[in-house]
């Protein structure tokens, strides 16, 4: 299966997916000295494993975003790695043109 940007193991794949990106943003902008191993962590979490409120909450309060900011980026990034399986999945030329545009702009 080929990968769609880098690699689990390249330096580059840090705060790649959205939903790392906006933690460590939101995460740093509140002083969090630790904001990259926040993200780190809640990141791939909120992946595999979904949202809940708990978590949603905890996010809010630690990024000093409202509850529904924290599940919109949630779904953003949801709908982002949809769409990153879906092109591994039927990778035609034309999608993947459009998909590393899209990639290329989110750097």
């Amino acid at each position: 299966m080929p990968i769609i940007g880098p690699g689990p193991d390249d330096p580059k794949n840090d705060h790649w997916d959205p939903v790392r990106r906006w933690l460590y943003e939101k995460l740093t902008a509140a002083g969090l000295e630790s904001a990259a191993d926040a993200a780190g962590l809640y990141a791939p979490a909120n992946r595999y494993n979904g949202l809940d409120d708990i978590n949603t909450g905890i996010i809010a309060a630690l990024t000093g975003a409202r509850p529904a900011a924290v599940r919109a980026a949630h779904k953003a990034d949801l709908a982002d790695w949809a769409r990153e399986q879906q092109l591994r999945d039927h990778p035609d030329l034309a999608v993947l043109d459009a998909d590393l545009d899209r990639i290329r702009h989110r750097s």
